[in-house]
């Protein structure tokens, strides 16, 4: 292997452009066309356009993917995560190209990709799950076999897609009359998402924690399992904040999630790196949950508390390398590790995205501060994809100290053009309920639900001064090319009042009146920096 081609982009393009510098390998990178002068095309060895902006006309293509490795010369793809990653024809469509798929084989990223047969390599590998459908509904299935099935498991049940992950497709049903409304949506967004609106049901557990095993896994039968992640701080079934290790999982307990990890990978022939999520009730009983065939998002904790190269593994893996870690040194966390997504999304306004320009960015460093990002001043953040900007990660000694450490970061990170969840991760980070690790995967939904759209930040108020000056300028410029007769009519309610400069006194009343507004607009809309 000489040279790697990152079919992907934002930040982990950047991630894997790094462990190909690392180990002296070349990089490739692939672009679209609005990210044509982005960080990680210009940090890579070589770059391929792979034409338009839609996923489905760039980063989806498996065509113009692969004509990019042939023309660049690359023999190897890291699909990152999301669009491709997961796909178990790409994987093959890599293979049957002569080049080398930095994951799993197709084989297992097949078996392990539908839920419903990862569930039964679960119950086959002797792991607990949670009780639900062995087999999925596909889209002619009848609403009154859905109903059937939600009866014999017990209501509330979890409607869930087939294909995909990322809580798409996903819904609670709490009683009998909201199933075929649930389910219809459930089938609209996983067939939007991932092309297959199959759909399968669970017993919804009430307030779980959502724990999951990072392992790594060779082509010589070795499997190392990892301390696990705690990842059940969730916005809509979507992870906000993600810490290793656990604040509730001993030694014994991380012992058994490790060995369930491991049945599990051994049993779906997997290699390279992988995920294997559970849920843990309030009981300390852990149900499986899924397998994720690539590197996740939050792998960075991992690499923390662990000391290990995740993306450097999978590509040594690849490579045909045995694993040499120990399995002791994998599962005995070295300090405490927290990770904070930082998204182009305005809190304020419902996480609506915020596409745009950033005209000015400080990331934040310092001892154990470790800043995972693709964006710069000047950067533009596109509409097309996701709007994950950076991955904060704060290592410390112990919690306490990662925690200090990650308010110290997020103090200290701005950025100025486009709106971020930054505020949001600040106010979180100091509830009673995160310091003390009171917490469930519903716990986040609920509290949001409380603050009824209170701001995460206060207003500026000098901003709203610069706003009400700005639109008495902008609209005083307007009226200066009003007809006479506007003027005039204007003009007899500003008599005997002093002139401002650059203001014809007969326009000051709209002008003043005008200024009130925005200002009002202003601290309405609650403009910040």
């Amino acid at each position: 292997m000489h040279k790697i081609l990152i079919a992907n982009r934002g930040e982990i393009a950047v991630r894997v452009v790094r462990a190909c510098r690392d180990l002296g390998l070349g990089a490739v990178a692939v672009f679209s066309e609005c990210d044509r002068g982005a960080r990680h095309v210009r940090m890579a060895d070589a770059a391929v356009a792979l034409g338009g902006n839609a996923p489905a006309d760039s980063y989806l293509r498996i065509d113009r993917i692969l004509h990019a490795a042939h023309v660049s010369g690359a023999d190897a793809i890291h699909p990152g995560y999301g669009f491709l990653s997961e796909n178990a024809d790409f994987a093959s469509a890599c293979r049957n190209a002569g080049l080398t798929f930095i994951g799993p084989t197709p084989e297992a990223v097949a078996r392990v990709g539908s839920k419903t047969t990862a569930r039964q390599i679960a119950v086959s590998a002797g792991v607990p799950v949670v009780s639900g459908t062995e087999s999925p509904f596909g889209p002619d299935a009848a609403i009154a076999d859905l109903a059937n099935a939600a009866a014999r498991i017990g209501y509330p049940v979890l409607i869930k897609a087939v294909a995909g992950g990322g809580g798409k497709g996903m819904r609670v049903v709490a009683s009998p009359d909201e199933l075929e409304g649930a389910v219809r949506l459930a089938r609209s967004e996983a067939a939007t998402a991932f092309g297959d609106s199959s759909v399968y049901l669970e017993r919804y557990l009430q307030r779980p924690r959502h724990v999951e095993i990072q392992i790594l896994a060779d082509h010589h039968g070795d499997i190392r399992a990892f301390a696990e992640r705690e990842c059940s701080i969730q916005r809509r079934h979507q992870k906000v904040i993600e810490e290793s290790p656990s604040p509730v999982v001993d030694t014994a307990l991380r012992g058994r999630l490790a060995d369930a990890a491991v049945a599990v990978a051994r049993k779906a022939g997997y290699t390279n790196a992988g995920t294997v999520e559970f849920l843990l009730d309030e009981s300390g009983h852990f149900y499986f949950l899924e397998v994720n065939a690539r590197l996740q998002v939050e792998h960075p904790v991992t690499e923390m508390v662990a000391g290990v190269d995740l993306v450097q593994w999978q590509i040594r893996i690849a490579q045909g390398e045995r694993l040499t870690l120990s399995a002791d040194d994998t599962l005995t966390p070295k300090g405490h590790a927290i990770e904070c997504r930082v998204y182009a999304e305005d809190p304020d306004l419902g996480f609506l995205p915020s596409p745009g320009r950033i005209v000015a960015l400080r990331a934040p460093n310092g001892p154990g501060v470790r800043d995972d990002g693709w964006v710069e001043s000047g950067s533009e953040i596109p509409i097309y994809y996701d709007s994950l900007l950076s991955k904060v990660i704060a290592w410390g000694e112990d919690r306490v100290q990662a925690t200090a450490r990650m308010r110290r970061a997020l103090a200290e990170y701005e950025v100025r053009g486009v709106r971020t969840t930054v505020p949001f991760s600040r106010w979180l980070l100091a509830r009673e309920e995160f310091v003390e690790a009171r917490f469930h995967t519903g716990f986040l939904d609920a509290l949001l639900q409380q603050r009824a759209g209170e701001p995460f930040e206060e207003a500026d108020s000098s901003l709203e001064e610069v706003a009400a000056m700005a639109a008495c300028l902008v609209e005083a410029a307007a009226t200066v090319d009003k007809p006479n007769s506007a003027r005039a009519s204007a003009g007899k309610s500003t008599a005997g009042k002093a002139p401002v400069a650059g203001l014809p006194a007969r326009d000051l009343d709209d002008a003043v009146s005008m200024g009130r507004s925005w200002k009002a607009l202003a601290r309405k809309e609650s403009l910040r920096p």
